[in-house]
């Protein structure tokens, strides 16, 4: 049994010009998420692959604005660094050239009221 090939569509590509995650970055993204996820701190996630950027969103309920938002622009990279951590209100909370680097600001104790 012989398999046509001329006739099967080719997989459907990403549009030219649109920045995305690689594999290495979206395994830092989730992990990431996975441990605040664990923590109870965020329930939901978005990815986006715009032309200028690429961003992951993350919130606490899905119907929500996002909490954060980690994007990766290249235009950047030589300037201010191709990743940023924004928080709610479009706060940039970091910028950087590397994302683990950006990604440290989670890491950080939460802030609590002193009484």
């Amino acid at each position: 049994m012989a398999f046509d090939t001329a006739h099967q569509p080719a997989p459907p590509q990403p549009p030219h010009g649109v920045v995305f995650f690689d594999r290495h970055e979206l395994n830092q993204l989730l992990s990431l998420y996975g441990r605040m996820v664990a923590a109870g701190h965020w329930r939901d996630y978005a990815i986006d692959g715009l032309k200028d950027a690429a961003v992951f969103s993350v919130f606490r309920r899905s119907s929500e604005t996002p909490l954060y938002r980690i994007e990766k622009r290249p235009a950047l990279a030589r300037r201010q660094g191709a990743w940023m951590v924004s928080a709610h209100g479009g706060v940039i909370l970091k910028r950087g050239h590397e994302l683990a680097q950006v990604l440290r600001v989670f890491d950080r104790t939460r802030f609590a009221v002193v009484e």
